[in-house]
C-alpha cells in the first residue's frame, strides 16, 4: 500500500494473524495455536517488527518434567546437576564420555542409538525418548538417526533456550502487530481461497499464496506430508498453575508434549490462569499442517512443485506451507521482506547473508578442535545477521564413491538454488560434504551474482 497498490488479504479462519493469533481469555492473551516466542539476531528484522509493537523482555526458559522430576532446558549445567549432581564443566564432560563410551565405535541404525551415542542413556531416557516418540508418533527405534544430528550441550548455568541477541513477546499480544501491520488494508475473513479461486485470482494483478503448494496444484505430483497438533485450552481458578510459561512432559505415557501457561509470557497477575495442553497428531488431508516432514521423498516431491510454481508469473509462493519449510517467525519476516524487495525494488533488493551450515551425521557429536572452530564461527556470524543455509546429506559414507559424489553434489545444488544475485554466502573450508563438483557449483553460484566467501580452517588442504 505504501507503493500505491491496493491490497486485499483473505483468510479462511474467522480471525487475522494465522497461527500467531492471540485470544483474550480472563484478561490473558492466549496463544491459540501454540507458544510463539519471537527471537532473532538480525537487527533489520528486529527493527522492522518493533515499528508495529513494543516488546517485553521475556526470556524462554522451558522446564522438562519427567515423572515428577524437573530439569532445565536446554541441556546446561543446571540440567546436569539435577541429573547427576555434577558441579563443574569437566565433571559433565567426564560423565558424558563415560555414558557414551560403549557407543564410540557403533554406527547408529536408528534415532535411539544416535541419541545415546551423542549424550548417553540417562539424558536420552528421561528427556529425549518419550518426547520425541510423541512428536513423531512412533518408536525411537523406528525413526532414522539423521533426525537428531546433534544435541547442544551448554556448559554454563544458562537456561535461556535461544542464543539470539533479541528476544521477547509483543506487549498486548501478537494481534497488536498484525493489526498495526494491516492498517487500512482490506481484509476478508472466513473466505476459502479454493472455493472462490477463479474469482479471486481474476480480481488481482498479483497473488501472494501462502497455503499448501501441493494443494494449489491439485496434488498432481503427490501429497506432501506433515505432522499436526491438537490443543486443549483450560481456564483454572488459580493464580499460578506451574510457575513457568512452558513445561515439557517427556515421558511417553503422558499423551501431551507440553503445557503452556500463557500469563507468564507477559508477567500477568490475573486472579485466574489459562493453560494449553499440546498433543502431536498424525496429519491427513483437511487437518491443520504444522510441521513439514522434510525427508528425501518429500523434498523431491516439493522440488517438482517448485518447478510448477516457477512457471506461474502471476503468483508469488511464500510462507512455511508454500515453501514447505518450518520457519521461525523471524525467518518468515526475512522471507517476506526478501519477496517484497524482489517484486518492487529490483535495484535495491533485500539481500541475504547466509552461512553454509553442514550437517554430518557420522561425526556431528564429536567434540574436537575442528568442530569447536566451526561452532565458534557460526555463533559469531549469527550475531552479524547471517542465517543458516542448511546442507544435509544422508548416509553418503555408506555409498559407493561415485554415488556418494553425485548424492553430495545434488544436495549442495539444491541448497544453492535458494540464493539469488546479491546474496552473500560464507563457507567454512574444508567442507564436510566436499565433492568433485563443488568448485563447479560454486563458480555457477558466483556467475549468478552471489558473493561467496571462505573461512579456511586448514591451510594444508589447499595443497591437494
Amino acid at each position: 500500500t505504501k507503493r500505491g497498490k491496493k491490497v486485499k488479504v483473505i483468510d479462511k479462519r474467522d480471525h487475522i494473524g494465522g497461527n500467531i493469533y492471540c485470544e483474550e481469555v480472563e484478561g490473558i492473551n492466549v496463544h491459540k495455536y501454540g507458544a510463539h516466542i519471537f527471537h532473532t539476531s538480525n537487527k533489520k528484522v528486529w527493527d522492522y517488527v518493533n515499528q508495529f509493537s513494543e516488546f517485553n523482555n521475556y526470556i524462554n526458559s522451558p522446564v522438562a518434567n519427567y515423572k515428577g522430576s524437573l530439569y532445565n532446558l536446554p541441556f546446561n549445567m543446571n540440567t546436569f546437576y539435577a541429573m547427576w549432581g555434577t558441579k563443574t564443566p569437566q565433571e559433565v564432560k567426564d560423565k558424558i564420555a563415560e555414558q557414551t563410551a560403549d557407543m564410540k565405535d557403533v554406527e547408529p541404525k536408528n534415532l535411539e542409538e544416535q541419541a545415546i551415542k551423542l549424550i548417553g542413556p540417562d539424558i536420552y531416557e528421561k528427556l529425549i525418548k518419550g518426547y520425541t516418540e510423541k512428536q513423531w508418533g512412533r518408536s525411537a527405534t523406528d525413526l532414522p538417526p539423521f533426525i537428531i544430528k546433534r544435541l547442544p550441550v551448554r556448559l554454563t548455568f544458562d537456561n535461556n533456550y535461544f542464543n539470539d541477541r533479541y528476544q521477547g513477546i509483543p506487549i498486548g499480544g501478537y494481534n497488536v502487530i498484525i493489526e498495526n501491520m494491516l492498517g487500512d488494508v482490506e481484509v476478508e475473513l472466513g473466505v476459502d481461497f479454493f472455493a472462490n479461486r477463479e474469482e479471486l485470482e481474476s480480481s488481482a494483478d498479483k497473488v501472494v499464496f501462502t497455503g499448501m503448494i501441493d494443494q494449489y496444484f491439485d496434488y498432481k505430483h503427490g501429497e506432501l506430508e506433515y505432522r499436526s497438533l491438537h490443543f486443549e485450552h483450560e481456564v483454572l481458578d488459580e493464580e499460578n498453575h506451574q510457575g513457568n510459561a512452558v513445561v515439557n512432559y517427556t515421558e511417553r505415557e503422558i499423551p501431551y508434549t507440553r503445557i503452556i501457561e500463557h500469563k507468564h509470557f507477559e508477567y500477568g497477575a490475573q486472579p485466574k490462569t489459562v493453560i494449553t495442553r499440546e498433543y502431536p497428531t498424525d496429519w491427513k488431508r483437511g487437518d491443520e499442517p504444522y510441521y513439514p516432514i522434510n525427508d528425501e521423498k518429500n523434498n523431491a516431491m516439493f522440488a517438482k512443485y517448485q518447478e510448477e510454481a516457477a512457471k506461474n508469473a502471476k503468483v508469488i509462493f511464500c510462507g512455511r506451507l508454500a515453501d514447505y519449510k518450518y520457519y521461525d517467525m523471524h525467518v518468515v519476516i526475512e522471507r517476506a521482506l526478501e519477496v517484497v524487495a524482489n517484486e518492487f525494488d529490483w535495484k535495491k533488493q533485500w539481500f541475504m547473508k547466509y552461512l553454509l551450515k553442514e550437517e554430518f551425521l557420522k561425526d556431528s557429536g564429536a567434540r574436537n578442535a575442528g568442530n569447536k572452530a566451526r561452532n565458534d564461527v557460526e555463533e559469531i556470524v549469527k550475531q552479524e545477521g547471517f542465517s543458516p543455509l542448511l546442507l544435509t546429506v544422508e548416509d553418503w559414507y555408506k555409498m559407493s564413491t561415485i554415488k556418494a559424489q553425485q548424492h553430495k553434489a545434488q544436495a549442495l545444488s539444491q541448497a544453492f538454488s535458494r540464493l539469488k544475485s546479491g546474496d552473500q554466502l560464507l563457507i567454512q573450508f574444508p567442507m564436510l560434504h566436499h565433492s568433485f563438483f563443488t568448485t563447479y557449483l560454486v563458480k555457477r553460484l558466483q556467475a549468478r551474482g552471489v558473493k561467496v566467501y571462505f573461512i579456511i580452517h586448514d591451510l594444508e588442504v589447499l595443497r591437494y
